[in-house]
């Protein structure tokens, strides 16, 4: 394995970013776990994130093996989420999704270490995201990288812990 290389994501990698989660979801439902589908995230959701400059993508060999958005876009219910760091900048992660190809190789683990880093120099101090609670992986990592739980929201699919993280 390459380092990853992280960059901005470009509309031209739009039909491989799609195929790549399209993959990434039949893997999420062999493996029990029903968080996306045809609804969300759909490529409209990563158009836009292109279009705003928000949507990432690392590469290794010349294939996109991680994708990820950083934002400060979040919904409502993050307003349950009982934030330790109210008043600190923060971003929120959002679709965060190692390619099947790529997996059980630590990219997920690596690509949050870059994002810490990539705000850091943006002067962002805090993390905070959403976690389906029937995602162990998911769950696992951001755990094991000092992410806290501070609350639990429902959606369409069931039931999300809100996450946050100090980064300062």
């Amino acid at each position: 394995m390459n380092k990853i290389k992280y960059r901005p994501a470009e509309m031209s990698d739009l039909p491989e970013i799609i195929g790549l989660v399209s993959f990434a979801i039949l893997e999420m439902e062999k493996n029990g776990i029903h968080q996306w589908d045809e609804l969300y995230p759909t490529p409209e959701d990563f158009s836009a994130d292109i279009s705003c400059g928000e949507l990432y993508v690392g590469t290794d060999g010349g294939k996109i093996a991680v994708i990820y958005t950083l934002n400060q876009l979040c919904d409502d219910e993050y307003k349950n989420g009982r934030w330790q760091y109210p008043n600190e900048p923060f971003a929120v992660i959002h679709r965060l999704c190692v390619s099947p190809e790529f997996q059980h190789r630590g990219i997920a683990a690596k690509t949050v270490l870059h994002i810490e880093e990539q705000l850091h120099k943006q002067g962002i101090k805090v993390i905070r995201l959403d976690v389906f609670t029937e995602n162990p992986y998911a769950l696992r990592l951001y755990e094991k990288l000092g992410f806290k739980e501070t609350g639990k929201v429902k959606w369409r699919k069931g039931d999300f812990f809100l996450m946050e993280k100090y980064i300062g």
